[in-house]
């Protein structure tokens, strides 16, 4: 028992830290090869919408100041529990680490309507950067590092020229909101191995499993949401 629980802390400890490496080279980034990137590339909306539906993009997810900003403009009504729980306790219960934006029957974003974002102006900081999301894979050498680019030439229009400025505000939001992202994923490991020690829950993957198929079945389930440093219950059930 002992060993097991050395074993979980050593693993929360190796992924903060992979998590505070990572949030470094990001930082670290050289702006001017992440800005030839942006102008080689070019992206300009020509309002398809394709992005705006979950069989292109899956999911939204809402950095927690992006989700407050929804709140309090619209109401909880638009956010769901993010997909792909994180974790399930030895109750059954699962954890995830933010929400994400509500699509339509059909896909869409719940903010699309009529070929138009109704939430444009404040919409979350992922809608802004893409795509120019930083994606960490293998090159030709084999060595992994950042490199572009999100949805390429699957919607959209490309090799358009971008202005210096326009190309300065990419860059910051994409490092803002990759970094925001980690400290984000950071904060929930955190607070997850000082809730579980305090209220001497484990993490359970076969209660995980079994949860997960009622939940296909369609019974509703318990997700705890993390959502700026506490745990907010949601019951959900499969559409």
């Amino acid at each position: 028992m002992i060993i097991a629980f050395q074993n979980e802390l050593s693993h929360i400890t190796m992924e903060a830290f992979n998590i505070q490496k990572e949030i470094q080279d990001i930082e670290s980034f050289p702006d001017e090869q992440y800005s030839k990137i942006i102008r080689e590339v070019g992206f300009e909306c020509d309002l398809c919408g394709k992005c705006c539906t979950s069989e292109f993009n899956d999911h939204i997810f809402l950095l927690d100041d992006d989700a407050q900003k929804i709140i309090e403009n619209h109401g909880r009504d638009y956010l769901r529990p993010a997909p792909y729980f994180d974790l399930c306790d030895s109750l059954g219960r699962f954890y995830v680490m933010g929400y994400a934006l509500k699509t339509k029957p059909n896909g869409y974003c719940i903010f699309y309507t009529d070929g138009r974002c109704e939430h444009y102006e404040i919409r979350p900081l992922i809608c802004k950067i893409f795509p120019y999301m930083l994606h960490r894979e293998p090159g030709e050498d084999g060595n992994i590092d950042f490199r572009q680019i999100g949805g390429l030439d699957e919607h959209g229009l490309y090799h358009n020229e971008i202005g210096e400025e326009t190309c300065k505000e990419i860059l910051k939001d994409v490092k803002e909101y990759e970094s925001g992202f980690l400290r984000q994923r950071l904060r929930f490991i955190e607070e997850i191995e000082k809730y579980f020690k305090k209220n001497t829950l484990k993490k359970s993957k076969q209660i995980y499993d079994r949860m997960m198929r009622l939940y296909q079945r369609g019974e509703s389930i318990e997700i705890y949401v993390y959502y700026h440093g506490a745990f907010e219950k949601e019951v959900i059930s499969k559409p």
